[in-house]
């Protein structure tokens, strides 16, 4: 046991009417939705890195958080740091957690020494699974923080660079299947580039088209029965990334042959770095057959960089979990808290409360997005707006041809006329739930 987390109590559901901050209110893991776990749709995950890892900085400033893992340089200090993570799991009663091999162990410089920490702190991470019942959500590699990431991984120029990344992948993937992991993630965060004066974009593709086949290989090769997943990001730290949202990343594994074999991790914050909505790319993932998981956080309207704040605003969560309910819910995936608390936020209190804000609004918009799909209004009136393209006609005219589609317009003397697309009166309807 450590004393970081010390007085605090673990965190139980009284429902709305309570005023205790250390408290779910509408998180209610055993509530049944839609005939279902409460529990068991959210698939609650804490964020290693940004809990734990995190020391506080931000681009004008240094740390601000005090731990007692600080600084992370030795395998005491992770194992600290494991301690304190799993006590945090258990105050909150989270099912996964997730990490990097990075936040978890300390950067040496060479690989045998960083793979040699990585097998024992993971190693100590599933005697504390067995004690706890937490589970691997996923495991993922850093390959943007260290220096030798600069110029990309798998799109370095310098094939050294590549084989690097790709021992060090073989190695996390290996420690997430050890684990249990019931997915893998890769984040490109340097795979792309500052300048196009140096840059080979079509050679950089092709290595990193190669490099995710490579990946996929492999989890066939150990019997990794998770999903591969990629999580889009448009910029930030690189001026453009490869990987700029859902619709890009399905371009670019279709290019590959990947599109049946690797999902999407999508987060908030980085569909609105993108200029979308997270609806809109959870609707775009559903559409294209590829949503995997989600990191659940947000942005600041006014701010132009990935702020990673806990989520508070229901109706736009309600929204992204009616798209996931609607394609079936989260499957193998989860809700992973990639958000971190803010620089002034110091105390153990401080990073349970956010927590518990966090998974109470998405407990809340779980529920709005469900009552929605109960409702069935929303779908009625999208299902009336397309309905002319269930006769016969219309299925037909997607058999023919334009010459075709042409003399029948001709002959019927075809001149339609618009009809309204009622959307304030949808908004309307949404806003009878949020």
């Amino acid at each position: 046991m450590t004393h970081f987390f010390q007085g605090i109590d673990t965190v139980t559901f009284e429902g709305a009417d309570s005023t205790n901050p250390m408290a779910f209110h509408h998180y209610n893991p055993d509530e049944i939705v839609m005939g279902k776990r409460m529990e068991d749709h959210l698939r609650f995950a804490v964020a290693f890195w940004h809990s734990f890892a995190w020391e506080g900085g931000d681009p004008f400033g240094g740390q601000t958080f005090e731990r007692p893992w600080h600084p992370q340089d030795s395998m005491e200090r992770a194992r600290l740091k494991a301690d304190a993570a799993f006590e945090m799991f258990d105050l909150l009663n989270v099912p996964y957690f997730c990490w990097h091999d990075a936040d978890i162990r300390p950067e040496t410089g060479s690989f045998d020494t960083n793979l040699k920490t990585l097998n024992e702190i993971t190693d100590y991470f599933g005697e504390k699974m067995q004690l706890s019942g937490t589970k691997l959500l996923w495991g993922t590699a850093n390959m943007f923080t260290h220096r030798r990431w600069m110029s990309g991984a798998s799109t370095n120029p310098d094939p050294d660079v590549f084989a690097f990344a790709a021992a060090t992948v073989k190695s996390c993937l290996d420690a997430t299947h050890k684990l249990g992991g019931e997915n893998y993630v890769l984040w490109g965060g340097r795979e792309g580039y500052e300048t196009l004066l140096n840059t080979d974009m079509g050679l950089e593709l092709d290595h990193m088209g190669r490099f995710l086949s490579m990946v996929v290989d492999y989890k066939h090769k150990i019997g990794f029965k998770g999903q591969i997943l990629v999580e889009p990001k448009p910029q930030e730290p690189s001026k453009h990334q490869y990987d700029y949202d859902a619709a890009t990343c399905f371009g670019f594994l279709q290019k590959y042959g990947l599109e049946k074999e690797v999902k999407l991790n999508l987060e908030q914050g980085h569909a609105i770095l993108a200029g979308h909505s997270f609806e809109h790319e959870i609707a775009t993932a559903s559409a294209l057959g590829v949503l995997g998981s989600i990191d659940m956080n947000r942005n600041d309207y006014q701010s132009g960089w990935d702020t990673d704040q806990f989520p508070n605003n229901v109706p736009e969560v309600a929204m992204a979990y009616y798209h996931i309910l609607k394609n079936g819910g989260l499957g193998a995936g989860g809700t992973n808290f990639d958000a971190k608390l803010r620089r002034q936020s110091l105390d153990a209190k401080d990073l349970i409360a956010a927590h518990i804000g966090g998974m109470d609004i998405c407990a809340r918009g779980l529920k709005a997005a469900a009552a929605m799909i109960e409702d069935g209004g929303l779908q009625a009136e999208l299902n009336d707006r397309y309905t002319g393209w269930k006769t016969p006609e219309a299925q037909a005219m997607l058999q023919s041809d334009l010459a075709s589609i042409t003399q029948r317009v001709l002959e019927t003397q075809l001149s339609p006329a618009p009809k309204s697309g009622q959307q304030e009166i949808l908004e309307n309807l949404v806003n009878r739930f949020v």
